[in-house]
């Protein structure tokens, strides 16, 4: 079945190339979500192992997205996966409860890696 992912992002070609390529590589893609609302308003019906969190989105962005998701959800892993990174970005992130940061420069196969690996460490606790 594969790890569960949930991915969002509010650029509909973005999601949907992060939905492709995962699926292409054994992940379980439950669900795509355009903003942080809607990924929140999805996260009891897909049941994510994983939510793949973009930064910069209209409203609200993807550090206040976690923030909110951490109110019920406070051990579920989120990686932000941005193409705006900096150290001030990070600090920020990890504050607000991001589990990790990939830049979109990495690519799609360090975004894979991470998610493995953090899927990996919930097994084994």
């Amino acid at each position: 079945m594969g790890i569960r992912v949930l991915i969002v992002d509010d650029t509909d070609h973005v999601r949907e190339m992060l939905a492709h390529m995962l699926k292409l590589d054994g992940f379980n893609v439950v669900g795509t979500a355009a903003g942080a609302t809607e990924a929140i308003d999805s996260l009891g019906l897909t049941q994510p192992d994983i939510v793949i969190m973009d930064l910069k989105m209209p409203i609200v962005d993807g550090i206040a997205a976690t923030r909110l998701i951490r109110e019920e959800h406070p051990t579920l892993p989120i990686v932000l996966y941005t193409a705006y990174l900096d150290d001030a970005i990070t600090a920020r992130a990890h504050q607000a409860g991001v589990t990790a940061c990939i830049g979109k420069v990495e690519g799609i196969s360090s975004l894979e890696r991470e998610i493995s690996a953090l899927c990996l460490e919930l097994v084994e606790h």
